[in-house]
């Protein structure tokens, strides 16, 4: 037990709501991880209402890639000491995807262990000639940033300049004895170094690759975290990351969301559509009076009703099982840059909003300040791709009774997270036949990505310095995995026309369950039936528009 309250012991593995058929977004997203593109391709996926940032590096020499910046991102983001609270990350598993990141962060420091061992042998002991070619890849790589192609030309030639001199000195040395031998060695051993570093790099960029294109195709690529296994009952630091790790999955189960303004609810999308029923609560006989009853009488008896969406008088498929939860939505600033939750308490215990908590929630706070009760039924579909909720609030204000139904849809992770690797290749012609062209493979590490990461392998141990000196990865605030970077559903043809099949059910058995109740308590239903139906025509021409700017 910590001394959050959260009890991080191990107990039985019961598999979250809607894992299954979620793997080709927590894939897509996991495959960040593994990719060896340019960081700002990650800015391409950012949405109009979530920005990443890129810090600048201070030597583009110990620029990461977007796999190492986005790993380590993820990393320090979702798993680091006093980090602030995530937005839940509907339709994914974030566990996951942090552990592809471990996967991926462990994979690279093995090769940088190598790396840094041909740094020290080939590199350490000959510094000057160190340096030298990496002050001449470093003017090079700066000038063909700043330059264009003429000024990477200028580069190129002085590292050929630097090459021819080193020749020279091979041949004539000004020097004698055990300075001449050091001056050729100290000249030849960085380059012998790089030979060595490349072959390391090519065959760790292959494995990487591997991985990435295994997600993507589906083959189930497992992602190797030994860090969370301890070693010895003395070793705190696997403990401490299996508990972060069981935290991030308590924190992905809480029923606690937060509403954003235009933003709409962080994780479940904008709210695209709004349906209201509004009628005066009148007894049905003049002689009587309307039985005592609460909104959560009427939220329990929707509850009920939601989860047999699935169940119809046609085997047509239809519905797949949905997802039925009491949600506490709390407001939140348009531009807020962080949120919190609590973690255990009187009134929640592991991130969770318990009952008596949740009816006191959905019968008294209805108007003014404070969080505010929906029941929400929630599709997750395309395999992870699409998220459907419809949220239900029951309000009762003097003699009128408002039932609200909203619809929000959160879209497929954007495209760059679903691009394959595709290899280096080059066509040329033929020897002999030169008429005739070949198409041959190019190594997947080119020569100043070797020197690349072979400067950054011996900085590694102490990321903070790299980070300083290479730049680093900002992720959007509030910070969830899934709604950061999520498309809209509607460029999808088929994707917009299941968010929009799914509000006219929904919205009717709403009503039915409503109804119902009302009948039950002796309530004139007449006119809740005849708004009821005026909503349910209505609500087949529903088409999806910013509900949350009001402008429609």
């Amino acid at each position: 037990m910590t001394s959050d309250g959260f009890d991080f012991s191990p107990g039985a593995q019961v598999p979250l709501s809607g894992a299954a058929g979620s793997t080709a977004a927590t894939n897509a997203l996991a495959s960040a991880a593994y990719r060896d593109s340019p960081v700002t391709e990650l800015l391409k996926a950012d949405n109009e209402w979530h920005k990443s940032s890129i810090q600048p590096p201070k030597l583009s020499l110990f620029e990461p890639n977007l796999g190492e910046a986005f790993a380590r991102a993820v990393q320090s983001r979702m798993l680091g000491a006093g980090r602030a609270a995530l937005i839940q990350s509907f339709g994914i598993e974030p566990q996951v995807v942090v552990e592809h990141c471990l996967a991926a962060s462990r994979i690279r420091k093995e090769r940088d262990v190598r790396l840094t061992v041909v740094m020290v042998v080939c590199g350490l002991l000959f510094l000057p000639g160190l340096l030298a070619w990496l002050a001449g890849f470093q003017i090079r790589k700066t000038l063909g940033r700043v330059g264009g192609g003429r000024a990477g030309a200028l580069g190129m030639v002085l590292l050929a300049g630097l090459g021819v001199l080193t020749l020279v000195f091979l041949v004539r040395m000004p020097f004698s004895g055990f300075w001449a031998l050091y001056l050729r060695a100290m000249l030849v051993a960085p380059v012998i170094g790089w030979v060595l570093a490349k072959q390391i790099c090519e065959r760790t960029a292959q494995d990487l690759r591997e991985r990435w294109d295994g997600l993507l195709s589906g083959g189930g690529v497992a992602a190797k975290v030994p860090e969370t296994v301890p070693g010895h009952p003395g070793d705190t630091s696997a403990e401490q990351l299996r508990q972060d790790l069981a935290k991030l999955s308590a924190e992905q189960r809480s029923n606690l969301v937060f509403y954003a303004g235009p933003k709409g609810i962080l994780g479940m999308g904008t709210r695209w559509g709004s349906w209201h029923l509004a009628e005066e609560l009148q007894p049905s006989d003049p002689t009587k009076e309307i039985n005592p009853f609460r909104s959560w009488d009427i939220i329990r008896a929707m509850h009920d009703q939601l989860r047999l969406l699935e169940r119809g008088p046609l085997h047509t498929g239809g519905f797949p099982q949905p997802s039925v939860t009491h949600w506490v939505v709390a407001p939140v600033g348009e531009g807020a840059s962080s949120v919190s939750r609590p973690s255990a308490g009187p009134k929640s215990a592991g991130y969770q909003i318990g009952g008596g908590e949740l009816q006191r929630i959905c019968n008294e706070q209805q108007f003014g300040s404070g969080n505010r009760h929906y029941l929400g039924v929630q599709f997750v579909l395309w395999d992870g791709q699409l998220v459907i909720t419809l949220l239900v609030t029951v309000t009762v204000l003097h003699h009128t009774l408002r039932i609200e139904v909203t619809g929000h849809a959160l879209g497929p992770v954007h495209s760059l997270f679903t691009s394959k690797p595709s290899p280096k290749t080059e066509t040329v012609s033929k020897a002999f036949r030169f008429w005739e062209t070949k198409t041959r493979n190019l190594p997947l590490v080119e020569p100043r990505e070797v020197v690349r990461l072979a400067a950054r392998a011996p900085l590694t141990w102490y990321p903070p310095l790299l980070d300083f000196l290479g730049g680093k990865l900002g992720l959007p605030e509030p910070f969830g995995l899934r709604h950061a970077w999520a498309d809209q559903p509607w460029r999808h043809r088929f994707m917009a026309d299941d968010a929009l099949r799914a509000a006219t059910p929904v919205l009717r058995v709403v009503h039915q369950a409503a109804i119902r109740v009302l009948e039950e308590n002796g309530v004139d239903t007449e006119r809740f039936g005849n708004r009821s139906s005026f909503l349910s025509g209505q609500v087949q021409g529903a088409e999806p528009r910013k509900a949350d700017l009001y402008n429609t």
